[in-house]
């Protein structure tokens, strides 16, 4: 590893989720202190994931992303716990729902308005209310998570394609934007072995490993390792999106 964060905190939004979870093991493996935040869905899953995590400190603290009001509040009890610097955020939550792309009257607009206000207004929304937090570390970095799906247009329904592709420029304008004290990255997975899309299952899976160059669909773990080397080795990187996707997008 070429960098420890030791002595670092990070807070995973979305960390009870299949790539949050696995991200949150491998930054407190690397020495970060971290903190998960749930729903209220979530809250015993992601508590037993902070107390199982190696190292002292972490800890699980609720926040909907979706709920400004809920990340301030998430923001004001980090500070009060932890002091006034975080130093890595990663934006893991996410939703979606399957719609038939040439089903247009099925994508409503409250399925659109949800699928923007989860996937693209919160994770602005948390970086909005961590940006100071960020910068008094003075080396702060945001990680969101993507899709390719933002970039082939080819998803779980067209507003998720939409809401990931906003998340890719909104990760360039925000590293103008929060520069020199704060670098912003985003990782797009292909498709993930995870719960995350409803009624994938294994047929599913072996139907994409089939037309996928590197023959298997990805983990959770190849999208968490991802994130952790923009913490720990890609230092001079930023306003980019990596793509992790076995070469899914070629």
């Amino acid at each position: 590893m070429a960098h420890s964060l030791e002595g670092r905190l990070a807070l995973v939004v979305g960390g009870s989720g299949g790539i949050g979870a696995a991200t949150a093991r491998l930054l407190a493996e690397a020495g970060a202190r971290v903190i998960v935040t749930h729903t209220a869905r979530s809250a015993g899953a992601a508590a037993s994931l902070a107390d199982s995590l190696p190292g002292s400190g972490h800890m699980a603290l609720p926040a909907d992303v979706a709920d400004t009001a809920s990340l301030l509040a998430l923001r004001d009890d980090v500070r009060v716990r932890c002091g006034d610097a975080l130093h890595v955020l990663v934006n893991a939550a996410g939703f979606t729902k399957p719609v038939p792309h040439a089903d247009l009257d099925a994508l409503d607009d409250a399925l659109i308005d949800r699928m923007f206000a989860v996937n693209w207004r919160g994770q602005f929304a948390a970086i909005r209310a961590f940006a100071p937090m960020l910068k008094a570390s003075g080396d702060g970095l945001i990680v969101s998570v993507s899709s390719i799906a933002g970039r082939t247009g080819v998803g779980s329904s067209i507003a998720y394609c939409a809401a990931k592709a906003g998340i890719d420029v909104m990760t360039k304008s925000l590293a103008r934007a929060l520069a020199p004290e704060v670098r912003v990255l985003a990782v797009a997975p292909g498709v993930v072995d995870t719960g995350f899309v409803p009624g994938r299952g294994a047929d599913f899976n072996a139907k994409i490993a089939a037309s996928t160059p590197l023959g298997r669909v990805g983990r959770a773990q190849d999208v968490a390792e991802a994130i952790l080397a923009c913490a720990t080795s890609l230092q001079y990187s930023t306003g980019t999106t990596i793509v992790v996707d076995g070469g899914r997008s070629l």
